[in-house]
């Protein structure tokens, strides 16, 4: 069997998330459906990650296996042709058998956008959290330092996420002003529980907006508590930017 590598960018607009669900349609199950349909086979397409409902990815890393003997610029053009166009495979590459989209991941980087002006935005309507409030990047920027390293994100994540250990190591969180309005927070894990950068980015927003202060940022970490924390931004504002490999 062939191990083929995926990268994936997609639109999450329209769907119920990355992972197969009964409840909707996923991004998994269209990639699966389209592969299978080339192949012949009952085709299991494994991700890098979830992504939440609504969520969007620049590069997201999945793989899967085949005894195709089809090329990889055959499966790139003939899968893309099969996605609808809010999905589209970026790449296709015959990997080592010992790959794997999600257990071999080093760290991922997420970007969350912010449109920050007094009128709401058309174009940017599904792809950034709308703040009409004006944000202090200063006052951001001087929290930052709180997340970085490894910490217990229980108060920065969902009640109902899959994993008991919240643990977690933030490698590099950013915070970059793109032009007049658009504020891009980078952040950068070895791994990510279920809202974990949008209950951080709510943080954040609070802060920017002068709700909460750093000593009470830096209480809300240590106190393990998701009902501590504020609230939980938007899921369209979010992208997962890239996944790492060694």
């Amino acid at each position: 069997m062939r191990n083929i590598r995926l990268v994936i960018e997609y639109d999450g607009t329209a769907y119920c998330g990355w992972q197969r669900q009964e409840n909707g349609l996923s991004i998994q199950q269209l990639l699966e459906e389209s592969i299978g349909r080339m192949t012949g086979e009952v085709i299991r397409v494994i991700g890098s990650g979830r992504t939440d409902a609504g969520v969007h990815a620049l590069r997201q890393v999945a793989h899967f296996h085949t005894a195709s003997l089809l090329g990889e610029r055959n499966f790139l053009m003939g899968i893309n042709s099969l996605l609808p166009t809010d999905i589209v495979v970026r790449e296709v590459r015959e990997v080592d058998p010992s790959f794997h989209a999600r257990f071999s991941v080093k760290s991922k980087v997420y970007l969350y956008r912010i449109c920050n002006r007094p009128v709401r935005p058309t174009l940017e309507r599904h792809y950034a959290w709308f703040v009409w409030e004006p944000l202090s990047l200063s006052k951001i920027n001087g929290v930052l330092d709180l997340f970085l390293g490894r910490h217990d994100f229980s108060s920065f994540c969902s009640t109902h996420t899959d994993s008991p250990d919240h643990i977690r190591t933030i490698l590099d969180i950013v915070v970059v002003k793109d032009g007049a309005d658009m504020i891009n927070i980078f952040v950068e894990a070895d791994g990510f529980l279920r809202y974990m950068v949008r209950t951080i980015v709510g943080a954040l927003v609070d802060v920017g907006r002068g709700k909460c202060s750093r000593e009470e940022v830096a209480e809300i970490l240590m106190a393990g508590d998701r009902r501590r924390a504020g609230l939980t931004a938007p899921p369209h504002g979010l992208f997962l930017k890239d996944v790492k490999y060694g």
